[in-house]
């Protein structure tokens, strides 16, 4: 790449030129080639190239060549991804052209359009919560919606694909909520019941696809996240937490992963209707602490972050259900560092395990610190290289809340305790009056002449930041 840099400003054009070549191989091919450097088209002025190759693109979506058509909708959904927001502008053109293709392209292809429209969902986020785009994109995909069968696989991208736009549209898509979130609790529960008749009668019936059970239930975490409190009255009136509670039994490692994800999301949507099956459902997320499935193990984890940050110091008598896989999790070496599936919350997936013992010990210091000094020195690591939110901001709140409790836990790793505040850019005022009180309160203790030997250690950088932001 760094190599081909040089030329690109001249290559580019001469490939978006290639784009409307009178042989479609060369058309499809100029497609695929362009993709490969969307990055680099990015990084300039989006009128140099940007604009250009969208528009080009665009007009090969619709080519009269099933191919061209194919490649033009890969490739456009790589552009889309590289330039998330700087699409925005361009937004009611682009769905003109991707709407038209609806009602050209033929079977294989639609597949492909779903992943586009499902990319610029997650490319532009919000932006796409307006009236008129809503009216462009919505009706040709709620008629799909309706034409197809409950047992047709071609459900799947169009569901996956939903998921984005719930997700993004937000409050944009409650006019549309109902009906999608009616199907996916079906969905659910016929695949459920035709398992359970397979499991008494194999030779009767066919095992089920469970794919339908797990794209419907990403649907419906999409439409927890994109609609937050709204969902509670779906919630209310179905049946989807007896049958998350089978889910999340399931023999199957994928339906368990995506039922943890949507259990964490409907806490954060509608704790009312999780709440009186805690009880049945923590043992159920003790056990799924397995770090064989890193996906079912760090989705079950943050679903635990979040029921803490629910249940407050009610949390209590589950706390050692969790804690010590948890602690033994987090010291594990290496965690491999597998990107979170469908949920794309944090940064790095070993950070989730931390984040959910600093949440534990935030609603039950007294049960935590305790077990401090065993997992301290990892759980600083872990959250050093991520960037400010609301999850390391609950989390640093329990560190600091369990070194109250349990301030020997902490001493033989300050320094490691040191560099994760020093990771914070800019910590919530209280947060950051915790932080001081902990660092000049280890200094008082130990004297002036020790932190001096002790702050010896600290890499430059460190010491600048500490002496900076909090004068010690």
């Amino acid at each position: 790449m760094q190599g081909m840099v040089p030329y690109l400003p001249e290559l580019i054009p001469h490939l978006i030129q290639c784009l409307s070549d009178k042989k479609a191989l060369v058309r499809s091919i100029a497609c695929w080639t362009l993709s490969r450097y969307a990055h680099w088209v990015v990084s300039q002025p989006p009128d140099m190239h940007l604009k250009p190759l969208m528009t080009e693109l665009l007009k090969r979506i619709l080519d009269g060549n099933k191919r061209v058509q194919e490649a033009a909708c890969s490739a456009f959904a790589t552009l889309e991804e590289e330039a998330c927001t700087e699409l925005v502008p361009y937004l009611s053109y682009i769905l003109d052209t991707l709407v038209f293709a609806f009602g050209k392209y033929q079977h294989k292809n639609l597949l492909i359009l779903y992943d586009a429209i499902g990319t610029l969902a997650d490319s532009v986020g919000h932006h796409l919560n307006q009236p008129e785009y809503i009216q462009k994109l919505m009706p040709p995909l709620i008629q799909k919606w309706n034409e197809l069968k409950d047992e047709d696989k071609d459900l799947f991208p169009l569901l996956e694909c939903l998921s984005s736009v719930a997700t993004a549209l937000q409050s944009g898509f409650l006019p549309y909520c109902e009906p999608v979130y009616q199907r996916c609790v079906t969905l659910v529960q016929k695949t459920l019941a035709q398992a359970m008749m397979y499991t008494q009668h194999p030779e009767q019936y066919e095992a089920p696809d469970k794919d339908f059970m797990i794209v419907a239930l990403d649907l419906l975490s999409g439409l927890a996240e994109g609609l937050g409190g709204h969902v509670e009255q779906l919630v209310a009136r179905s049946n989807i937490m007896t049958l998350l509670f089978q889910c999340m039994q399931d023999s199957m490692p994928e339906v368990r992963q995506s039922s943890f994800a949507l259990l964490g999301d409907l806490t954060k949507a509608c704790f009312i209707h999780v709440k009186p099956c805690i009880a049945e459902f923590m043992p159920i997320l003790g056990t799924n602490l397995n770090p064989e499935f890193i996906s079912v193990c760090n989705n079950a984890t943050w679903a635990i972050g979040e029921i803490c940050m629910q249940m407050g110091a009610e949390m209590q008598p589950y706390v050692q259900m969790v804690l010590n896989n948890l602690v033994e999790i987090i010291n594990r070496p290496n965690t491999p560092k597998t990107l979170l599936e469908n949920t794309g919350r944090l940064t790095s997936p070993s950070a989730i395990p931390a984040i959910t013992i600093g949440r534990l010990g935030y609603v039950c210091p007294q049960e935590v610190a305790p077990m401090l000094q065993q997992f301290i020195r990892p759980w600083c690591t872990s959250l050093r290289n991520i960037r400010d939110n609301e999850e390391k901001d609950s989390a640093f709140r329990g560190i600091c809340m369990m070194i109250g409790v349990n301030p020997g836990g902490v001493v033989q790793d300050f320094i490691f305790f040191c560099d994760a505040v020093a990771s914070w850019v800019s910590p919530k005022d209280d947060l950051r009056d915790m932080f001081y009180k902990i660092l000049h309160g280890f200094k008082d203790q130990v004297g002036e002449e020790n932190w001096q030997q002790f702050s010896e250690q600290f890499p430059p950088l460190l010491k600048e930041r500490l002496a900076a932001f909090y004068g010690v």
